[in-house]
């Protein structure tokens, strides 16, 4: 089975499967492109929680802004991670994720985002990895 059919296989369980989204590095800007990924993800049911120490404390598409991962409740039930930062930024996100987050399945960096070494550590743990690629372009093929 040759790698595309495999990520293939996990982004449509993910799709199916993910119901509580934390983003790091979402915007309030209605016209940065993780706004727009975070609204069609609120449109098929998925909860975001935003992270962006820029505005902690206040909110995003009707949720309240955390300064860090580590800030969100254990209880949200956070499954996936999605990255809307720079690929230097990945490691400690990963870190951090694995860290605070008990019911993280997933870490998903946007597209040009990635970090092989962070992707394997978190794939150690468990956790799938999905590098360089757009829940709001992959989903649809799924849902």
């Amino acid at each position: 089975m040759d790698i595309d059919t495999v990520e293939d296989q996990d982004i449509a369980r993910i799709a199916r499967d993910t119901r509580i989204v934390a983003m790091v590095g979402l915007s309030p800007n209605e016209v940065r492109p993780s706004w727009g990924v975070a609204r069609y993800l609120q449109s098929q049911g998925i909860r975001v929680i935003p992270v962006n120490p820029g505005h902690a404390g206040g909110t995003i598409l009707g949720e309240t802004v955390h300064a860090t991962l580590a800030d969100i409740p254990a209880d949200a039930g956070v499954q996936m991670v999605d990255v809307f930062r720079r690929s230097d930024a990945v490691g400690a996100i990963v870190d951090q994720a694995l860290a605070h987050l008990p019911d993280l399945r997933v870490i998903w960096t946007q597209l040009g985002v990635r970090d092989d070494t962070a992707a394997a550590r978190a794939r150690a743990a468990g956790v799938t990895v999905v590098q360089d690629r757009c829940p709001k372009i992959e989903f649809p093929r799924f849902l």
